[in-house]
């Protein structure tokens, strides 16, 4: 790709080559390298970050990169790739398509474009900075926030040896009461939020800089989302990351996380 393509043309370029990657090894057998006994990469994750990474590295050569499966490789500026290619590995694997590739670009001033894509629906959720819309059959739509589904996604994929909010607000009947939650394992629900296909998404964890949300977070702040950390304070400030299609959805969330916060700071001590 030229490099006087813009920022965010750049980045729709590297996910629809990763896309690529993956939609033509969906379905096939494929070889894993273990991380974990429940987590691992394989073939397809590794030829996705190859793709993301040529078509940045051609356009963009003096900014970093970080890969989710290939680690950092230094730039010569203060932007930086952050590139999860295969958001949801266990599902693809499992002949289960919900799986994002995502690809944001960081820089001083923050995230200035993003792109979280399906690569089996063949959709594209992007952001510049200053809107969101989401791109399939080369015709691209505004992307706008709704609660109307009801439907929460919560992340419960969290470290073994640490406590984490997840499973514990999927159990608690005040939360299931007010929403239908679900645990899709994939950050493509974030952008979701973004596309009024959920009405908020939670994960626990500290997030800054995190190639898994970085593009997802981005677009659902250019769609108008509030995204908060657990205390709705900004994100990025304290623990957690809670991205709700309006206000009231979010007021409900911060006081139904609350009693979970307070456990886990009286068992911490």
């Amino acid at each position: 790709m030229p490099s006087d393509h813009t920022d965010v043309e750049v980045a729709l370029a590297a996910a629809a080559a990763g896309a690529a990657a993956v939609r033509s090894r969906y379905g096939t057998d494929l070889a894993q390298l273990a991380k974990s006994p429940t987590d691992f990469a394989t073939e397809a994750d590794l030829a996705a970050e190859e793709e993301i990474h040529r078509v940045i590295s051609a356009a963009r050569p003096s900014d970093g990169f970080e890969g989710e499966e290939t680690g950092t490789k230094a730039g010569h500026s203060d932007r930086r790739w952050l590139v999860d290619p295969l958001c949801g590995t266990l599902n693809f694997a499992a002949a289960t398509p919900l799986a994002a590739v995502n690809v944001a670009l960081d820089t001083p001033v923050g995230v200035t474009a993003a792109v979280s894509a399906d690569p089996i629906a063949n959709e594209f959720f992007w952001t510049d900075g200053s809107g969101a819309w989401v791109r399939h059959g080369g015709t691209d739509r505004l992307l706008e926030p709704s609660p109307r589904s009801l439907i929460v996604d919560v992340n419960c994929d969290g470290k073994r040896d640490a406590l984490f909010v997840g499973a514990q607000l999927i159990a608690d009947q005040a939360f299931r009461d007010v929403f239908a939650p679900r645990v899709l394992s994939s950050t493509l629900a974030v952008a979701w939020v973004a596309a009024g296909r959920r009405a908020a998404y939670v994960t626990d964890g500290h997030l800054a800089g995190s190639v898994h949300f970085a593009a997802g977070i981005a677009i659902c702040q250019a769609a108008g989302c509030i995204v908060t950390d657990f205390a709705g304070d900004p994100v990025h400030t304290g623990r957690g990351l809670i991205a709700a299609a309006d206000q009231a959805t979010h007021r409900q969330l911060v006081e139904l996380l609350g009693p979970h916060l307070e456990k886990l700071h009286a068992q911490n001590g």
